[in-house]
C-alpha cells in the first residue's frame, strides 16, 4: 500500500452515536498491530515505562495537577520533547537528537542500558498492577485485547462530558507505506496537538500510545489507581537507582514541568478563543541576486493554529534535503523558518516558494534567486571577436548564452502496444546544438496534450542525452498520444507517437474488460458521485451493468456499494463517514461473469465542499503530520427551518439525485436531513431514510418505480427536533434523461502507412455529453472484430495502427456517453493496408497549369505567370517546374529545364535567355504524388526589353467568396511597373458569352488595394473578369481573363461568424463540411496572409476554424477572410469596422462580466390581504439560478415572516411579508446569480415612503376584512340620466338573500317601496326633478349577519353645484329647437326641455343684441316649456332670435329666424286668433250651476238654476229630449237680468224624466248644456233634493277627506322627496325611457260641464298673461313635445 497526499488522508468524525464503535475499532486495530510487531512493542514498553516513571516522579514532586492536567502534561511533553513516549532505541535516539534534555539520556550508555533493563523488568508489574486496579483481575485474565476493550468501554461510560468528538485528519507523504487504521484524537478544554514525525511507523506508534495514555487517565478512578501503582513502583525502583540517575531525573522532571507550563501559556496566548486559524505569513521571504559560489538564506515567519508546517519548493518541486546533502539547510525554530543554499551556482537561479499549511488551509509566498556569473568565465575569443563573430542569435538570456538551438531526435520511440499490468517504456535520444556547458533543457512529456507529472504510475528520467518515460503499471487510462517536448529557452521541439494499452486477460472467459477513468464528482459529507467510462471489450456478451466498490483509505477492505448492477456510467454512493477518505473502483458484469476491477480512483475525502474549497484555495504543498478538526458545542433548543432550493439534479431509471441548500435558521448546531417522497398527485409522503439522517445536502433516492412520477421534500433535524418540510419538487419521472447516442455515420477509411489506416466518420445526430468513440477493425471475411482503441477518442478522425500489411480491413465505430454505447455504425468500405504516396495523404498528381503569360521581359530574362491546375490531385501543390524552348523561324527546338528546384509561386523569372529570341514555355505542377503532366506549350514570346511607360499586366487574378449577387476579386501587382510607380488598378468585367466590346469597367477611380468586392451580379449568370494597372503614363495591358464564374450561392455555403464566448473572448468562426483530408483553413486580413500572430490565435479542429483576438483594438480593423484549400472555392469574410469593434467590445465586457438581464427592477406592491409583495422579474433564468434576499446588509431566509419563491420558468423572484412593522424600515435587495452572471436590485423604504406603504398595507388589510361581509366595490356616486333625473349609484359584492340595504339623507331614513334585488350587484336611488331641496348628505348601509358596510355621498356646496351644473347641462342638451306660435296676444317663441330648474339661466338675443324685457316682450317657463312672448308684434320685431341656456360652465344656444314668410304667417295667425279670442270672449255660454244628472223622487219639487253670459245678451231656450220645451203651470222657466236662468217643476212625476238642454245664443255663437232628470217612485221620502247643493256637498266631503290624509302624512317623521322608484340593476336605464310626469290639470275644466259648440268660431285656449321677467306658471299642455 502507498501512503497518500494530504487531501487523500483519513477524515474521522466521531459523533455521539458512534463514538464507542470508533474507539473499539481503534483499540482493536492497535492490539493487532502490537501482535504483529511484538519486538518493537517490547522495546517500546521499556521506553513507555521510563516515560511512566518520569510522569510518576513529576506527580510525586507536585501533584497539584488533576488527572486532566496530568494527561496534558504527558501528552505535551511528548509533543514538544519527543522523549516521554518513544518506542525503541531508534525512536529514542532520534528524539534525543532533537532535544538537549533528551541528550542527557545518552551521556552514559552503560547507565542507560542498566536503567533500560530495570525499566523493562519493572514494566510488566506496573502494567499488571495498573490493569488490575482499573478493571480487576477478571478483565486482566481475558488478555490484552479484551482488557483494552473494557478500558475503552469504561472510559467512554465514565466520561464526565458527552461532547461531540472532533475531527482528525491523519496524513503522511511517504510513498508505498501501508496504513491499516486511523486513530481518533479526542480533545477537551486543553487541546494538545501531536508533533510531526518523520516516518509513518513512528506516527502510528505515537497515536497508539496516545490512546493508551488517554485510557489510563480518562476517569477519576483510573487516576487514583495510578497513584497506588506509582507508589508501588517507586519502592521497587528506588532500591536500584543511583544518585546520579536520581539527580538527572529530578532535573529533567523540573525542566519538563517548566516546558509544559510555558507551552500551555503559549497555546493560550496564541489561541485564546480555541478556534483554528489558517496560516498567514507575518514576514515573507524576499528575492536575492548574488554571485556564483556565494551562500544565500531565505527567511519567513508564519502564524496560524495549529502551528503550520512549512515546505520549501524550487520551481514548484519540493526540495529534498536528503538527495542534496549539504546543499540545502532547512530550519524551523519558534515560528521562524529559513532555507539556506550553500555555494550557489548558475543552476540555482529559480523561483523558490515557501508553502505553509495546517487544517484550515494553505498559503504560499514566493521569492526569486538570480545567480550571476563572472564575465571572465566566457570564452575570451567570443568576447574579443565582437558580436559579428558570434553565432546568429547568440546572446545572454536567463536560460543561458544561446537564445536559439537546433534540437533533433534520434532513436525515437515507435507506436507502442502493451497490456494492462505490464511495464512500458518510451524514450528518445535528444541532440542539441550548440552544446552549452551547464545549460540543461527542460524535458516535458504530454499525453493527449496534457502535461504528465511524475507519480507512482509514471516515472521520468533524463540522462543528459536520452529522455525516457516509464509506465510502471500500464492501464487503459494510459493509452493516448504521447509527446516529448524539449524546451531550450524560448524554443522547443516535439516528437509524438501513440501508445495502445489492451485489456489484460480476463480471469473468467467471456467476461468483459475493466472499466476505466473512474472519477469522483460532487463529493460531500456522506455522499459522492462516481463516474467511469465503459470498456471497449464486452467479452462477446452485452454488459449488464457495473458494480461499484469503495475502500477506506488506509485499509485494504473493499465494500460493494450497489446490490444490483447499474447501467448508467454514473452512480451516487451514500453512507460515507464524514471526514474519512475513500477510493473507488468499478467492475463490469455480463452473463459470463465479472471483469477485473478498474484502476482505483483518486482518493476523495467526505468533506463539506466549503472545507474542501478552503483546503484547495492555494497550491498544495506536501503535507506530513496530523490534522485535528474541532467543532463548536451545539446550541441547544433551535429547531432548524426548512431547506431551500430543493431540486432534482439527476434522474435515471435506477435513482434520482436531490440537491438542496441548508436552511438559514439552524442555530450553531450541525444539522442532518430526512428525505421524503410521494407519488405525484398524492399527499402520501413516505420517509426514505427512516433510520439514519443524512448529513450532506445531497441524496440519492433508490427503489423507485420506473416510469412513475414522484415528488420529493426534505426536513432538517438536530437535537432540538425535526423542522418543517421544504417545498416539494416538481413531479419527476423516473427514467433516463440522457439517451444512448445514435450510431456515427459515413465511415471512411484511407491509406496511411503500411501498418495503419486513417478512419474518419461523422458525429451522430442529437448527440449529448459524448465521452468519445470506440473503433473496431476486422479482416474482410474473418467475422472477428478487434478494438483499435481501448480509451475512447474524441474527434471524428483516428489512425488505426497495428494492422497487417496487404490485408483488407473493414471498420466500424460506436459512440459512448454515460448512458451507454451506441449501436455500431455501418461497416466501412474495405481498404487494403499499404502505404500511400506521401503517407496516405495523396491520390494523384495534379493536372497541368494553364494560361501562361509573360509578366515582364528584359534583354536576357522573362517573367512568366500561370494559373493553378484545376485538379490538385487531392492535396496541396508543392511546387512548379518550368521548361522552355527556342522557336527559330517557327520551328521549335528541344525543351530545356528552367528550374531544378520546385518553385512555390505562380510567377517565375527565367534568366540567361537570348535577346530578341522567340521562346515557348510549359509548366508542370507537383505534389506529394509526383510531378503532373506539363501544360501545353504557350504561345511564342519574344525576349526583348520592354520600354513601354505603362505597367505590365497584373497576374494571379482569382475569384473567391462567390455568392448569388457578389464575389471578391484578388490579384497580384504587375512584375513590370513601367517608368513610374503603379497608381492603382481598374477592374473590368463582362458576361462570359458577351462579345469583347462588352467589357466594362467596374470602378471609375483607380483602386489602391489589390482586391475588390464586386456586387450587383445577376444570379445564375456567368461572368469573367480582368485587371489593369495604371501609372502616370497610363493604363497598362490587362491581365489574363479569369475562368468563368457563375454567380450563385451554392447549397451549404456558410459565412464567417463572429462570436463572443462566455469568457468574453472575441473570435471569428468558420466551418466547412466539404473538406478533404488535406484541406486547410487559411486566414487573411485585408486579403493578405496573417504573419503576425501577436494579435490573433488560430485554432483549427476538424472542420471548424477559429481566429481568436487577443486584444481587439483599432489595429485589428479590417476585412478578415478564410479560404479552405483543396475545396471547390469554400471561402467567406467578415468586416470589422469601428462600429462593429465597439459592439463586440461591449458584448465582450458583458460576457466577461455577465449580468442577469432584468425585465423589471425590484418593486413592491400591496396584495389583497394587506400583504407586502417584493418582486422583480428576470428576462430569463436557467435551472441553476439562485437568489439571495438581503435586508439592511443582512441576508434573510425563507421562514415564518418571509415567504420567498423563485420561478425559474418565468424569471419571477418574489418575497411576501404578512405585515410591515416599524422595524422593517430599510433597504431590501435581491441578489441574483445564474452561472457566472450576477445582478441585484434594491429598494429603499425609509421615511415617508415607508410610512405611506405601511399605511396602505394597513388600509388594504382592513379592506380585506371588510370585504369578507357585504361591501361596496364602488362607493356611492351620482350620475345624471338622459331624462335629467339624478341617480345615486353604488356597486356591491358578497351579498346574499338576507342582505339588507338602507338609504339615509341627513341621518333620516328614506322610505322605499321596493325590495332590493342584488343579482346584478348595482344599487341605485333615482331622484326625479332634482333641485336645491334635495341637497344634503346621502348614506347607504349594507348589512347582514356577516357584518355591514357604509358608503356616504355629500351633495352640498361645491359638490351640489357640480351636480346641478351637470343637471343643467343635461337640461340644456335636451332643449328642442325653437318654434314659432301665434297667440291671441301676439307671437310666442318656445322650446321644450325635459324639465326646468331655476339654476338654469335663460337669456334671449335678438339680432345679436340682448333683449331687455318689458310688458310687451316677456319670457317665462310654463311646465317644461321655455318661451318668449312678443305682444302686439310690429315690423321691428322681425329678425333672428337666439335662446341661450347657461349651465354654469357652458352656454347652449337655440336659434330661430322670425322674418320674411315666417313672420308674415305668424302675424296673420296672430290677427286671426286675436279676432277669435274676441269672439270667444263675447259668445253666449253657460257659466255653470247645472249638474249632469239629477235623480229625484216622484212628488218632489225640482229647482235648477244657472248663470249665462254673452255680449250681446244671449237668447235662452230649453229643449226636452231634443225637442223645444216651453213653460207651463207645472214647469216654470225664468230668465232674469240677462244672466240668471231658473228651471222649476213644482211636483215632479215620472213623465218629467228625460234630457233637458238649455240653449244660449247670440251673434258670436251658441252653447248648449245638458242635464238628465231621473224621477223615481219611492214612498216615505219627503226631502227636497237640489242638484246644485248635492254636488257641493259631495265636493266638500272629498276635500275634507284629502285634508285629513294630508295631516296624517305630516305627522310622520319620514321625509319623502320626489322618489319615483328604486331600481337594482347593473345596467344604465334606457335613455329613451320617459319617466312618469305629473300633469297639472286645469281647475276650470273640472268645474265645467261638457260643452258643445256650433262651429261658428274656433275655440281658443286661454293663454295666461306673463308677468314681469322669467316666471314659473302652472303647467298647461299647450302643445305636445315633438
Amino acid at each position: 500500500m502507498m501512503s497518500l497526499p494530504f487531501y487523500q488522508r483519513h477524515h474521522e468524525h466521531y459523533d455521539r452515536a458512534y463514538r464507542h464503535k470508533a474507539l473499539q475499532s481503534t483499540v482493536s486495530q492497535y492490539q493487532k498491530e502490537t501482535k504483529s510487531k511484538s519486538a518493537v512493542y517490547a522495546q517500546g514498553s521499556t521506553a513507555y515505562a521510563r516515560g511512566s516513571a518520569a510522569y510518576r516522579h513529576a506527580s510525586a514532586a507536585d501533584f497539584s495537577l488533576d488527572s486532566s492536567a496530568a494527561y496534558s502534561h504527558g501528552s505535551s511533553a511528548y509533543d514538544l520533547e519527543s522523549a516521554a513516549y518513544s518506542y525503541g532505541s531508534t525512536a529514542y535516539d532520534h528524539s534525543a537528537a532533537q532535544s538537549k534534555r533528551s541528550a542527557a539520556y545518552s551521556l552514559d550508555s552503560e547507565s542507560l542500558s542498566k536503567s533500560s533493563a530495570a525499566y523493562s523488568r519493572g514494566s510488566e508489574s506496573i502494567n499488571k498492577l495498573a490493569a488490575a486496579y482499573r478493571l480487576g483481575s477478571e478483565a486482566y485474565s481475558l488478555g490484552l485485547k479484551d482488557s483494552n476493550l473494557m478500558i475503552e468501554d469504561q472510559s467512554y461510560k465514565m466520561s464526565p462530558k458527552a461532547k461531540r468528538a472532533k475531527q482528525n485528519l491523519v496524513s503522511e507523504d511517504k510513498e508505498n507505506e501501508a496504513v491499516d487504521y486511523s486513530v481518533p484524537i479526542f480533545t477537551g478544554r486543553e487541546v494538545s496537538i501531536s508533533g510531526i514525525t518523520d516516518t509513518e511507523e513512528e506516527r502510528i506508534k505515537e497515536s497508539a500510545a496516545y490512546v493508551a495514555k488517554r485510557n489510563l487517565f480518562a476517569t477519576g478512578e483510573g487516576v487514583s489507581v495510578s497513584k497506588v501503582a506509582k507508589s508501588t513502583s517507586e519502592e521497587e525502583h528506588h532500591e536500584k537507582k543511583s544518585r546520579k540517575v536520581a539527580i538527572r531525573e529530578s532535573a529533567e522532571r523540573v525542566a519538563l514541568k517548566k516546558t509544559l507550563e510555558e507551552t500551555q501559556a503559549f497555546h493560550k496566548k496564541l489561541n485564546q478563543d480555541k478556534l483554528l486559524h489558517a496560516p498567514e505569513f507575518v514576514i515573507e521571504p524576499r528575492s536575492h541576486t548574488i554571485w556564483e559560489k556565494q551562500n544565500v538564506k531565505f527567511h519567513c515567519s508564519v502564524a496560524g493554529w495549529p502551528a503550520p508546517r512549512v515546505t520549501w519548493y524550487k520551481n514548484n518541486v519540493p526540495i529534498n534535503v536528503q538527495t542534496h546533502p549539504g546543499k540545502y539547510i532547512i530550519e524551523s525554530r519558534y515560528g521562524l523558518h529559513s532555507l539556506e543554499i550553500t555555494t550557489c551556482d548558475f543552476d540555482d537561479t529559480a523561483q523558490y516558494r515557501a508553502s505553509a499549511m495546517n487544517v484550515k488551509g494553505e498559503i504560499s509566498a514566493y521569492a526569486s534567486l538570480v545567480v550571476k556569473r563572472y564575465k571572465g568565465e566566457i570564452d575570451a575569443s567570443l568576447l574579443y571577436a565582437g558580436t559579428s563573430s558570434m553565432p546568429m542569435g547568440f546572446g545572454v538570456t536567463p536560460h543561458g548564452y544561446a537564445s536559439r538551438f537546433e534540437i533533433s531526435f534520434s532513436d525515437k520511440f515507435d507506436v507502442a502496444f502493451g497490456r494492462e499490468g505490464e511495464t512500458m517504456s518510451l524514450g528518445c535520444t535528444v541532440v542539441i546544438s550548440p552544446d552549452i556547458k551547464r545549460f540543461k533543457p527542460d524535458i516535458e512529456w504530454y499525453r493527449n496534450g496534457v502535461l504528465i507529472t511524475p507519480s507512482k504510475w509514471v516515472q521520468m528520467h533524463w540522462s543528459g542525452e536520452r529522455a525516457s518515460l516509464t509506465l510502471t503499471h500500464a492501464n487503459k487510462e494510459d493509452e493516448g498520444l504521447y509527446t516529448l517536448r524539449v524546451v531550450m529557452g524560448e524554443y522547443y521541439e516535439e516528437y509524438s507517437n501513440y501508445v495502445f494499452v489492451r485489456d489484460a486477460d480476463a480471469e473468467i472467459p467471456g467476461a468483459p474488460g475493466a472499466p476505466l477513468d473512474v472519477q469522483c464528482l460532487d463529493a460531500n459529507k456522506d455522499y459522492v458521485i462516481v463516474s467511469w467510462k465503459q470498456p471497449a471489450v464486452d467479452g462477446g456478451n452485452p454488459i449488464l451493468g457495473y458494480f461499484i466498490d469503495r475502500c477506506e483509505v488506509g485499509t485494504t477492505h473493499w465494500t460493494q456499494c450497489n446490490e444490483t448492477p447499474v447501467k448508467f456510467a454514473r452512480f451516487p454512493v451514500t453512507g460515507l463517514i464524514e471526514g474519512r477518505s475513500y477510493i473507488f473502483r468499478v467492475r463490469a458484469v455480463n452473463k459470463a461473469g465479472i471483469s477485473l476491477p478498474s484502476r482505483v480512483s483518486e482518493p476523495v475525502a467526505a468533506l463539506d465542499p466549503a472545507d474542501r474549497a478552503r483546503l484547495r484555495s492555494h497550491p498544495s504543498a506536501p503535507w506530513t503530520g496530523q490534522i485535528i478538526v474541532t467543532e463548536e458545542e451545539p446550541a441547544e433548543g433551535v429547531v432548524p427551518g426548512p431547506p431551500t432550493d430543493l431540486q432534482v439534479i439527476e434522474a435515471t431509471k435506477n435513482y434520482v439525485v436531490l440537491s438542496w441548500k441548508p436552511p438559514g435558521q439552524r442555530g450553531h448546531e450541525g444539522i442532518m436531513y430526512f428525505v421524503e417522497k410521494c407519488v405525484a398527485g398524492t399527499e402520501d409522503w413516505q420517509r426514505v431514510n427512516t433510520e439514519i439522517p443524512v448529513k450532506s445536502p445531497r441524496f440519492a433516492v433508490f427503489d423507485l418505480a420506473e416510469g412513475k412520477s414522484y415528488c420529493f421534500r426534505v426536513r432538517c433535524c438536530n437535537s432540538a427536533g425535526i423542522g418543517e418540510p421544504s417545498e416539494a419538487t416538481e413531479a419527476t419521472v423516473v427514467d433516463d434523461k440522457l439517451d444512448i447516442p445514435k450510431a456515427p455515420g459515413r465511415i471512411m477509411p484511407s491509406r496511411n502507412t503500411d501498418t495503419s489506416v486513417v478512419v474518419t466518420w461523422t458525429e451522430p445526430p442529437d448527440a449529448k455529453e459524448l465521452v468519445g468513440y470506440y473503433i473496431e477493425s476486422s479482416v474482410v471475411g474473418s467475422g472477428h472484430w478487434e478494438p483499435c482503441n481501448n480509451n475512447p477518442v474524441k474527434g471524428t478522425r483516428f489512425i488505426c495502427h497495428g494492422l497487417i500489411n496487404g490485408e483488407k480491413y473493414i471498420f466500424r465505430v460506436r459512440a459512448v456517453n454515460a448512458a451507454g454505447l451506441s449501436e455500431f455504425s455501418q461497416d466501412s468500405e474495405p481498404i487494403e493496408v499499404q502505404a500511400a504516396i506521401g503517407g496516405g495523404l495523396l491520390h494523384a498528381a495534379p493536372s497541368p497549369p494553364y494560361d501562361i503569360t509573360v509578366l515582364e521581359s528584359v534583354r536576357d530574362s522573362m517573367v512568366l505567370g500561370w494559373k493553378q491546375p484545376k485538379a490538385t490531385g487531392g492535396t496541396e501543390i508543392t511546387g512548379y517546374y518550368v521548361n522552355y524552348r527556342e522557336v527559330v523561324n517557327g520551328v521549335p527546338g528541344n525543351w530545356m529545364e528552367a528550374n531544378i528546384k520546385a518553385i512555390s509561386e505562380r510567377a517565375y523569372r527565367i534568366e540567361n535567355l537570348k535577346e530578341n529570341m522567340v521562346y515557348q514555355f510549359q509548366v508542370a505542377a507537383a505534389n506529394l504524388a509526383g510531378v503532373g503532366t506539363p501544360s501545353l506549350p504557350s504561345q511564342p514570346f519574344k525576349c526583348e526589353e520592354w520600354t513601354i511607360a505603362v505597367p505590365g499586366p497584373p497576374h494571379d487574378v482569382t475569384c473567391i467568396e462567390v455568392r448569388k449577387d457578389s464575389l471578391v476579386l484578388l490579384w497580384k501587382e504587375p512584375v513590370y511597373t513601367g517608368r513610374s510607380p503603379i497608381a492603382g488598378y481598374y477592374v473590368d468585367m463582362k458576361e462570359t458569352e458577351a462579345k469583347e466590346e462588352c467589357w466594362r469597367s467596374v470602378n471609375e477611380k483607380p483602386l489602391q488595394k489589390k482586391y475588390l468586392k464586386i456586387g450587383g451580379l445577376n444570379e445564375g449568370v456567368s461572368y469573367v473578369f480582368r485587371v489593369r494597372a495604371t501609372n502616370q503614363a497610363g493604363v497598362g495591358k490587362p491581365s489574363n481573363v479569369t475562368d468563368p464564374v457563375r454567380a450563385e450561392t451554392r447549397p451549404g455555403t456558410k459565412e464567417v461568424v463572429v462570436d463572443v464566448d462566455d469568457n468574453g473572448v472575441i473570435s471569428l468562426n468558420f466551418e466547412c463540411d466539404q473538406m478533404s483530408p488535406n484541406s486547410k483553413f487559411v486566414w487573411s486580413k485585408n486579403y493578405e496572409p496573417i504573419e503576425d500572430d501577436s494579435r490573433l490565435n488560430i485554432d483549427t479542429k476538424g472542420g471548424k476554424s477559429k481566429a481568436i483576438f487577443k486584444d481587439l483594438g483599432e489595429d485589428d480593423l479590417g476585412i478578415y477572410s478564410c479560404v479552405v484549400t483543396d475545396t471547390d472555392g469554400v471561402s467567406s469574410s467578415h468586416t470589422i469596422d469601428e462600429e462593429e469593434m465597439k459592439r463586440l467590445l461591449a458584448l465582450s465586457h458583458e460576457r466577461k462580466f455577465p449580468t442577469v438581464p432584468l425585465a423589471s427592477e425590484l418593486a413592491v406592491e400591496i396584495l389583497e390581504k394587506g400583504e407586502v409583495r417584493f418582486w422583480l422579474q428576470a428576462e430569463k433564468l436557467s435551472g441553476n439560478a439562485k437568489a439571495n434576499f438581503v435586508f439592511n446588509d443582512k441576508e434573510i431566509f425563507n421562514g415564518e415572516k418571509y415567504k420567498m419563491k423563485v420561478d425559474r420558468n418565468t424569471g419571477l423572484i418574489e418575497m411576501i411579508m404578512d405585515k410591515l412593522e416599524d422595524k422593517d424600515e430599510g433597504t431590501y435587495t435581491f441578489q441574483l446569480q445564474d452561472g457566472k452572471a450576477t445582478n441585484q436590485s434594491s429598494l429603499v423604504l425609509i421615511g415617508d415612503v415607508f410610512k405611506k406603504l405601511q399605511d396602505e398595507a394597513e388600509f388594504q388589510r382592513k379592506e380585506w376584512h371588510r370585504k369578507q361581509g357585504p361591501h361596496f366595490v364602488d362607493q356611492l356616486g351620482w350620475e345624471v340620466t338622459d331624462e335629467c333625473n339624478v341617480m345615486l349609484k353604488c356597486k356591491v359584492a358578497n351579498i346574499k338573500k338576507e342582505t339588507h340595504i338602507v338609504w339615509y339623507k341627513d341621518d333620516r331614513e328614506i322610505m322605499v317601496d321596493e325590495e332590493h334585488d342584488f343579482k346584478d350587484g348595482v344599487c341605485t336611488l333615482l331622484i326625479s326633478d332634482f333641485s336645491k331641496k334635495d341637497a344634503g348628505t346621502y348614506e347607504v348601509i349594507l348589512k347582514d349577519d356577516r357584518g355591514k358596510d357604509t358608503s356616504e355621498l355629500t351633495l352640498k356646496d361645491t359638490a351640489f353645484a357640480d351636480l346641478m351644473n351637470e343637471v343643467c347641462r343635461r337640461i340644456a342638451l335636451s332643449a328642442t329647437d325653437l318654434k314659432i306660435q301665434s297667440t291671441a296676444e301676439g307671437i310666442r317663441l318656445y322650446s321644450y326641455v325635459t324639465y326646468y330648474v331655476e339654476d338654469l339661466r335663460v337669456g334671449w338675443v335678438h339680432n345679436d343684441t340682448q333683449i331687455k324685457f318689458t310688458d310687451r316682450v316677456k319670457t317665462g317657463v310654463t311646465g317644461e316649456q321655455i318661451w318668449l312672448q312678443i305682444n302686439e308684434p310690429t315690423q321691428q320685431d322681425k329678425g333672428r332670435y337666439t335662446m341661450e341656456l347657461f349651465d354654469g360652465k357652458t352656454t347652449h344656444k337655440k336659434t330661430v329666424d322670425l322674418s320674411g314668410q315666417a313672420f308674415d304667417e305668424a302675424f296673420a295667425e296672430f290677427q286671426r286668433l286675436k279676432q277669435a279670442a274676441i269672439a270667444e270672449k263675447n259668445r253666449a255660454r253657460v257659466l255653470g250651476g247645472l249638474p249632469d244628472v239629477v235623480t229625484i223622487q216622484e212628488g218632489k219639487a225640482l229647482n235648477l238654476s244657472c248663470t249665462v253670459w254673452g255680449d250681446p245678451t244671449p237668447e235662452v231656450s230649453w229643449l226636452k229630449n231634443e225637442k223645444p220645451f216651453v213653460s207651463d203651470a207645472n214647469c216654470i222657466l225664468r230668465f232674469e237680468h240677462g244672466k240668471n236662468v231658473s228651471f222649476t217643476i213644482s211636483t215632479v212625476s215620472t213623465h218629467d224624466s228625460g234630457k233637458y238642454s238649455i240653449v244660449v245664443k247670440n251673434s258670436y255663437g251658441t252653447e248648449t248644456s245638458d242635464v238628465t232628470v231621473i224621477v223615481i217612485s219611492v214612498s216615505g221620502l219627503t226631502d227636497t233634493v237640489q242638484g246644485h247643493d248635492q254636488n257641493n256637498t259631495t265636493a266638500s266631503k272629498k276635500k275634507k277627506t284629502m285634508a285629513s290624509k294630508q295631516k296624517e302624512v305630516e305627522k310622520k317623521d319620514f321625509i319623502k322627496p320626489h322618489v319615483k322608484a328604486i331600481i337594482a340593476t347593473e345596467e344604465t336605464p334606457d335613455p329613451n325611457e320617459i319617466p312618469p310626469v305629473e300633469i297639472e290639470k286645469d281647475t276650470k275644466s273640472n268645474q265645467r260641464a261638457a260643452k258643445k259648440t256650433d262651429g261658428k268660431a274656433a275655440v281658443a285656449e286661454k293663454v295666461p298673461q306673463p308677468t314681469q321677467g322669467l316666471e314659473r306658471q302652472a303647467k298647461k299642455p299647450l302643445e305636445k313635445k315633438p
